[in-house]
């Protein structure tokens, strides 16, 4: 096959690092890359957005498989503008990415299928906030409708926390954009990331994975993309995923059929486990998640080609899962001032080396002049596989301190990823 992965973040370089694996795999590229695909195949100067261009090269290219990686992507329709070309494509229609790129809109969903998930209250405007929060009590999380880069969900423990962030957001623009956003009652319990993937008819369970959201050890600073991940998850019921299966998965794919969505991709269901009332959905993500993807893909030992297509194609083939029993974690090396501003850094080597076990997949960035620039942001996604998540903790961590000198001073990390009571 000639495969092409949408996209340039850490995400999309883990899966051509699995896609190149395959023995199905004729050619890789990538648009537009980053200077870990340029080491597995052929960057395109085509920005994710652009669908008119990305489908002329691929025609031109005689591309056998597209799999779309970010959401942007997703929400300007080049998922739709790539099937309607006759190639095939892992990844959501626009219509149905909408369960990602409107916060309204996948909550009414979830409401109208009987998905459970917290209260919510949807706002236009900074007076209806404050009208909502008058009568609300107990925590609350404020989140913008739109997309924002990990950026549009503040947790506050009050209403006056919440009109805080409602003042600043209206004051100078909603993150993402638009006007639209809601108000949700604050859950409690154990956050887990769980990934489906959709043919449009079937759906099987790929893998789960616990991520690191906020910036600080201990859970502390503001919200990033993701500062790391482990998996599989610990500690949770043996049952989890018959459950979320059940209670999530079913409703989730009898909508889409109702509502008459197409839907072949991946599918994030970020949830909030606890004992008394199992999974409730926090959020949706039409894709697979960064850096969620980066400590499965370890992990995946079957024919993903193979797999990502039969799922493009109406015709999933769950054979071709296989995952290893090992566990495998993953630590997000990020400019010093993420989330606040990202600063361009330059120079980095763009050969890493690394112990048995472990990979490192870049984020953003760019080959020039023999060594990697990066704009900033999560620079690097180190992972290492271990036989069980302690042993793939210390591995982990003695790899990223093995880069330092490749690396220079220019990055932190959080010291605290997968470090299990």
């Amino acid at each position: 096959m000639r495969i092409l992965v949408v996209g340039n973040g850490a995400r999309e370089d883990a899966l051509a690092w699995k896609l190149a694996q395959s023995p199905q795999c004729e050619a890789l590229f990538a648009s537009p890359g980053n200077a870990g695909t340029a080491s597995r195949g052929v960057n395109w100067a085509i920005p994710v957005t652009e669908a008119k261009r990305l489908v002329e090269r691929a025609k031109a290219e005689a591309i056998d498989l597209c799999v779309v990686g970010p959401e942007t992507a997703l929400a300007a329709g080049v998922a739709d503008r790539m099937r309607e070309a006759g190639i095939s494509t892992f990844g959501a229609a626009r219509s149905a990415a909408r369960l990602e790129s409107s916060k309204i809109f996948a909550k009414r969903f979830m409401e109208r299928h009987g998905i459970p998930t917290a209260y919510f209250r949807a706002v236009h405007s900074f007076e209806q906030a404050e009208k909502a929060l008058d009568v609300w009590e107990g925590g609350v999380v404020v989140k913008a409708d739109g997309l924002a880069a990990g950026k549009g969900v503040v947790v506050c423990d009050d209403p006056e926390a919440a009109r805080a962030v409602f003042r600043e957001w209206y004051g100078r623009g909603l993150p993402g954009g638009g006007s639209d956003a809601i108000l949700e009652v604050k859950l409690h319990g154990r956050e887990v990331s769980v990934f489906a993937l959709l043919d449009g008819r079937a759906a099987v369970i790929l893998g789960a994975a616990c991520d690191y959201k906020r910036a600080g050890d201990g859970d502390v600073g503001p919200n990033t993309g993701g500062m790391g991940a482990y998996s599989p998850p610990a500690s949770f019921p043996h049952d989890l995923i018959d459950h979320v299966r059940e209670k999530i998965l079913a409703p989730v794919m009898a909508g889409l059929a109702e509502e008459r969505e197409e839907y072949r991709g991946a599918l994030y269901l970020g949830l909030m486990w606890n004992e008394e009332e199992g999974a409730s959905v926090l959020e949706f993500n039409a894709r697979f998640g960064d850096p969620e993807t980066q400590v499965l893909m370890p992990r995946f030992t079957g024919d993903l080609p193979l797999l990502l297509k039969s799922c493009a194609d109406g015709a999933l083939d769950p054979s071709t899962i296989s995952t290893s029993l090992q566990a495998c974690v993953g630590v997000v090396l990020a400019t010093r001032e993420y989330p606040v501003r990202s600063t361009p850094i330059e120079g980095l080597a763009p050969q890493l080396h690394l112990p048995a076990g472990c990979a490192a997949f870049w984020g953003a960035s760019e080959l020039s002049g023999g060594r990697v620039r990066s704009p900033g942001g999560r620079v690097l996604t180190v992972t290492a596989l271990g036989d069980e998540i302690a042993q793939a903790r210390e591995r982990v961590y003695a790899a990223v301190r093995g880069l330092g000198g490749a690396l220079g001073d220019g990055l932190t990390f959080r010291s605290d990823i997968a470090l299990l009571p």
